[in-house]
């Protein structure tokens, strides 16, 4: 019983927090991301947000021609030239 307790209340943090989520997040050098549909495709925020919801950690120009360019490779899905995404 204790963990369908502790179950349902992870769905709920869960459920909160991609409802709270923002439809698009605007960043520097014009960069516009769809977050709501990343949360869709990938479903899983720990890709991304390794301690959970929030900020990401070390967030930057390194880290998003890492991670996002990277993801978007691997995947063959999203932008990965340059004009993709700095419009």
């Amino acid at each position: 019983m204790k963990n369908v307790v502790v179950a349902l209340f992870a769905l709920v943090a869960f459920a909160g927090t991609a409802f709270a989520a923002p439809e698009v997040i605007e960043m520097k050098k014009g960069v516009k991301f769809p977050h709501k549909a990343h949360i869709a495709a990938v479903g899983n925020c720990k890709k991304c947000h390794e301690k959970g919801p929030g900020k990401i950690a070390g967030f930057g120009k390194e880290w998003a021609h890492k991670n996002c360019k990277g993801c978007h490779a691997e995947g063959k899905k999203g932008p990965t030239s340059c004009k993709e995404c700095h419009k």
